[in-house]
């Protein structure tokens, strides 16, 4: 493994951030190690590397025209998140002109391609997310618990979760926990004031990554109420921790859950998210239904397939790069 080829792999969140990119970044430069020498950064310049990775095609944009100024002929992947995918390649020059210069467009969910302009989705690459599989924890009997773990962004549409709190006030025994940092202090006050309104909305702010799993492994349903997603990894952990979700329907959403998930409401609609969590309070075969559509998926979402693809779709660039025949 001397001759390990060189890989930069570039995402703009910083090395300390607690989200999404950042996540993915330092999971592929683990998954990675073994095969390339993975150089992490928030940005690239210049160096010698072999190929490149970008995390976020507009946040990106430096990086990725750069390494195409000084390496036209090295591989180049962008990889598209949420506010890229259903967003920025509508509207930011920056973030077209990533998509013409690489080599491979990667997406995060199963409907991620058909999103990609006619003239580049030819390079579109689906690459799922994964977790390590865990097991589920016993849950009380006197309550359904139900957790969002999404910081306080009008991207993940906190306040879906906390307008169906308010419709849920009369049910004691649903309640609500909110995992995510207060990044809007407007929603910030508006999830303390929740709290302190009703006795079943909790928020408890950011917590760490090991606590938030253990959080995701004893709710009896994880809700996921964004408005854009590429594919969230919050899902994922929590089909992989034996815990159902209720998501809002979304590409980023049901590219993961699947087409036919029984257990999703339209973005920004409390009320239907209030009726599915009572439902899954007072019908005990709609847990068990949930549960059972999520487990059918979970193979999608294991490292090894994760890695596997990775390594396919890196190894075939490379090839590809070299001339060599395929």
């Amino acid at each position: 493994m001397v001759n390990r080829p060189y890989l930069a792999l570039v995402t703009p969140a910083l090395a300390e951030a607690n989200n999404g990119n950042s996540q993915t970044a330092r999971r592929w430069a683990r998954m990675l190690g073994g095969d390339y020498r993975v150089r992490l950064c928030t940005a690239w310049e210049r160096g010698d590397e072999d190929l490149m990775v970008a995390l976020h095609a507009r946040r990106s944009a430096a990086s990725i025209q750069a390494w195409h100024r000084v390496h036209p002929r090295r591989p180049l992947v962008v990889v598209l998140t949420g506010t890229d995918l259903y967003r920025d390649i509508d509207t930011d020059a920056d973030a077209k002109r990533s998509l013409d210069l690489a080599d491979c467009l990667v997406v995060l969910n199963q409907l991620g391609l058909q999103r990609l302009p006619l003239a580049v989705q030819a390079k579109g690459h689906i690459c799922l997310q994964s977790a390590p599989p865990r097991r589920s924890l016993t849950k009380p009997t006197d309550a359904l618990r139900a957790l969002m773990v999404g910081h306080l962004r009008d991207e993940k549409s906190p306040r879906t979760y906390f307008d169906a709190a308010r419709l849920l006030q009369g049910r004691p025994d649903i309640l609500l926990d909110h995992i995510g940092a207060g990044l809007d202090p407007q929603l910030a006050a508006e999830a303390r004031a929740l709290a302190a309104d009703t006795g079943t909305y909790h928020w408890l702010g950011e917590v760490p990554h090991g606590q938030t799993r253990r959080s995701i492994q004893a709710a009896h349903v994880l809700v996921h109420a964004s408005r854009m997603e590429g594919g969230a990894h919050v899902v994922i952990e929590s089909i992989m921790s034996g815990t159902p979700v209720l998501a809002s329907r979304i590409d980023g959403n049901m590219g993961l859950l699947g087409s036919d998930y029984a257990g999703t409401f339209e973005p920004g609609d409390a009320t239907a998210l209030a009726a599915l969590l009572t439902q899954c309070r007072d019908d005990p075969a709609m847990l068990t239904g949930l549960m059972a559509q999520c487990d059918a998926r979970r193979t999608l979402f294991h490292p090894d397939t994760e890695r596997t693809a990775l390594l396919h779709l890196l190894q075939t660039l490379r090839t590809h790069a070299s001339g060599a025949p395929t």
